[in-house]
């Protein structure tokens, strides 16, 4: 062993063979134009990379470092607004999790459903006052997993929006699931929630999907037993807002801070996949 010699690691924006072999299938192709054909068109691959950098740092995209190869901030925004357009980060969800689903490493047996709430500096769609911050103006995450913490799906909603009123949404975002034979898997087959989804009239719509629902009741003593299955979803929370990007949404598009969303489950299910290598 040679001392003083370490090996460097690769950054969390550096995108591996493996990884942009997943993805770049579901990027849409554009064709140069051969007459008056303008500048050429900067490498996906490095865009997305850019695209990265700035959910993991949270820098702004005027700062993106030009040295890093990654194009313009504008050329990255454009990309990625192109790129929702396209529904590529859904797709890219969607297809992780059909490979976890033929792992065997999906747990349809029961869901967790949880909110956060996040600061949103700068307005626009899906804000709200919210109650647990004095009033300021913010916006929430919503978050199913699947029983053993996998991102399932994940919606946003203004601060102020109860998290009981995102059940049936998230349930029915929750995408079919491929990797097996036979029908994909949508639903799980029970859904457990805190007290903030205790209203019998949501109950029923979860019967009514053909999923059953533990959640807990307000005004009983806690000691419930649901925490020891529920703290998955926290620590998926606690996964996604480690990209810096998804702490304060910056962002006045909803969409932009949505496809951000989208793209932190995606790649908390890569990791989840790499760890099975």
């Amino acid at each position: 062993m040679i001392r003083g010699c370490e090996v460097a690691r690769p950054k969390p924006w550096e995108v591996d063979d493996e990884l942009w072999a997943v993805i770049e299938p579901l990027l849409p192709k554009v064709e140069r134009r051969t007459r008056h054909p303008g500048r050429k068109r900067h490498p996906d691959r490095l865009v997305f990379q850019g695209i990265l950098f700035v959910l993991h740092t949270g820098i702004s995209w005027e700062h993106l470092p030009q040295e890093l190869g990654f194009g313009s901030g504008m050329t990255c925004w454009r990309r990625l607004a192109e790129w929702i357009e396209a529904g590529v980060w859904p797709r890219l969800h969607e297809v992780l999790l059909a490979e976890l689903r033929s792992a065997n490493a999906l747990d349809f047996s029961r869901a967790a459903v949880d909110g956060s709430h996040i600061r949103a500096l700068k307005g626009g769609a899906k804000n709200g006052r919210s109650p647990v911050d004095r009033g300021r103006t913010g916006s929430k995450h919503h978050l199913i997993t699947d029983a053993t913490g996998i991102p399932l799906a994940a919606t946003l909603t203004g601060g102020n929006r109860n998290d009981v009123t995102q059940l049936i949404p998230l349930l029915q975002a929750v995408p079919p699931v491929r990797g097996k034979r036979g029908r994909p898997r949508r639903r799980p087959d029970v859904v457990l929630g805190d007290r903030g989804y205790d209203h019998d009239k949501y109950r029923r719509l979860v019967w009514d999907l053909g999923v059953k629902p533990l959640i807990a009741r307000r005004g009983t003593e806690h000691g419930s037993g649901l925490g020891t299955q529920r703290w998955v979803v926290e620590r998926a929370f606690a996964h996604l807002h480690w990209f810096r990007r998804l702490r304060i949404r910056w962002e006045t598009r909803d969409d932009i801070h949505e496809a951000f969303l989208t793209l932190g489950c995606a790649l908390i299910c890569w990791r989840r996949l790499k760890s099975l290598r």
